[in-house]
């Protein structure tokens, strides 16, 4: 049986290897454009004599990333789905706007003014075809949970699913 520093520790790196790997898989995936979803990752270990509580905790749409969302015409194995609200138009325009995006008229030339356009299409576009699974959360999660000891494992009856499900926090 493990001691309850060696299971803190088994923990710890568990925890700090999930971080880690999660805010590196965010960055490689460009998914990491204001850095908020990067920076809310963050995760807490507490170990008693016969129990442990670990969770992790990122901003809400952080589970909609990694899990992905259906949409209405083209399908993710996920648990999220858009069915009658679209995805809100001011934080679209807001991205088209810090990099730069903009229409062009006939002529070729840029239109003034239509971030809200943008915004528009780009959320009727997620709307109908989803945000695909980027599962940055979840790939190093399941790495971590192959590498605990298998000690404490048995000890505690620890499955991969059930422990992913509870141990995810929203902020």
């Amino acid at each position: 049986m493990l001691t309850k520093g060696e299971t803190y520790e088994a923990l710890e790196a568990f925890r700090e290897f999930v971080i880690k790997q999660s805010r590196s898989r965010l960055s490689k995936s460009k998914k990491n454009n204001s850095k908020k979803l990067y920076d809310s990752i963050k995760g807490y270990t507490k170990v008693n004599p016969n129990s442990f509580s670990l969770y992790f905790e990122m901003e809400d749409y952080g589970a909609y990333q990694d899990k992905g969302v259906s949409g209405t015409r083209k399908k993710y194995n996920t648990p999220f789905s858009y069915t009658s609200k679209m995805p809100p138009i001011k934080p679209l325009a807001d991205w088209a706007k810090s990099k730069n995006i903009r229409l062009r008229d006939a002529g070729g030339k840029f239109k003034k003014g239509n971030y809200n356009t943008i915004g528009f299409l780009i959320s009727r576009s997620i709307f109908r075809n989803g945000i695909k699974p980027s599962l940055f959360f979840t790939k190093p999660f399941e790495q971590a949970f192959e590498k605990l000891p298998e000690e404490l494992l048995q000890a505690y009856g620890l499955d991969v699913e059930d422990l992913l499900q509870f141990t995810l926090n929203k902020k």
